[in-house]
Parts: structure tokens; C-alpha cells; sequence
């Protein structure tokens, strides 16, 4: 509730079940988490039967919130916190992961799709939240948020490599699945 109360991001009861049960369906044991906020998802997908999470964080607030929340949950062996700008940190990332939740800076997810592809397995499962943010009308204000938003999304959309779901939860839910090598030459056979 605290998260509720404040302004730090929290992933809503609705985005949060669709995110575990793409995690279930892809079963993703390791998971790229981009923007750590309290904490809170990450356990959640600790908790779901994910087997690592490796996530990462700029504020310096949130960091500390998160480490006191994965060892309440019991779960900090089982984590790798990275402090820092995810521009900075997804270029030094090797592993690939099997599900990647990208829930940053919203102005962050174009620029970071092509590092999110590359670090996803065939089969993986990227996840991208508030992708609907304006679908009620952009504020005067928010224009270019919303146009990076919308180019990100058409972005994710036209991507060949990936066959991607837009969800109505929350403020928007992407979910686009990393077809495998077969799965796309059935995809160019069947067109």
C-alpha cells in the first residue's frame, strides 16, 4: 500500500497476473527486470517459480526499499540488483534471458527494444508496461512522451522477430513472444 500511497511505480494486481502467467506459459526461469522500483515484481516472479532475476535500478531510494523487500521475502540470493542507468548496464549484460519486463522511463523503451531482443532466448517473452498510457487523449504537455510511446509499440509491432499482444490491463501490457527460427519460416511459408 505504501507504493499506492507514494508516487514509485507499482504493477497492478491485473498487469501483475498477466505478467506470471506469460512468465508460466514461456517457463521463464531467468528473468530482466528494467526498472526496479520497490521490488515488488521482482519477488513476485521469485515467488511464481522463476529461478533468477537479475534487475536493474537508478534511484538510489528505490534500491535500498528494494534490497530491505527481497530479504523480508527471503529471496536475495536468488537476485542480482544492478545500480544504475540501463543504458549503461544492457550493453554489459551477456545472459540471455527467457522473459525481460521492461517497466522504465517510458521515453527509454525504443531506444532499448534493440538490447532487448538481442538478450531474450528464442521462445523468450518481453514484456513492456503502460503501453496504453494516452489511449484516453494526451495532455498538451505529454505529446512527446506519447509519440515515443507510440513508436516504441509500432516499433515492437513490425517486428518480424516477434509476435506481440497489446493488452488492455493496467495502462497497457505488451507481450511479445521471440518466435524461434522455425516458427518464423512457418510464419513467411503460411504468407
Amino acid at each position: 500500500m505504501e507504493a499506492l500511497d507514494e508516487r514509485d511505480p507499482t504493477t497492478p494486481d491485473d498487469v501483475l497476473s498477466l505478467l506470471l502467467r506469460a512468465r508460466r506459459e514461456a517457463g521463464a526461469q531467468t528473468v530482466l527486470e528494467i526498472g526496479t522500483g520497490r521490488g515488488l515484481t521482482t519477488i513476485a516472479f521469485l515467488l511464481d517459480g522463476a529461478q533468477r532475476v537479475t534487475t536493474i535500478e537508478r534511484e538510489e531510494e528505490r534500491l535500498h526499499v528494494a534490497r530491505e523487500n527481497f530479504t523480508r521475502f527471503g529471496v536475495s540470493g536468488r537476485v542480482t540488483l544492478i545500480e544504475g542507468e540501463a543504458a549503461d548496464v544492457l550493453p554489459c549484460l551477456e545472459q540471455p534471458f527467457d522473459l525481460i519486463f521492461l517497466d522504465c522511463a517510458k521515453v527509454q523503451y525504443r531506444r532499448f527494444l534493440p538490447a532487448c531482443k538481442q538478450l531474450l532466448h528464442e521462445g523468450g517473452v518481453l514484456c513492456a508496461d503502460d503501453v496504453l498510457l494516452f489511449s484516453d487523449g494526451v495532455p498538451k504537455k505529454r505529446r512527446m512522451l506519447a509519440q515515443h510511446i507510440e513508436e516504441f509499440l509500432q516499433a515492437l509491432q513490425a517486428d518480424e522477430d516477434f509476435q506481440t499482444t497489446v493488452y488492455p490491463a493496467g495502462k497497457g501490457l505488451a507481450v511479445a513472444v521471440k518466435r524461434t527460427k522455425a516458427g518464423q519460416r512457418a510464419q513467411k511459408e503460411a504468407e
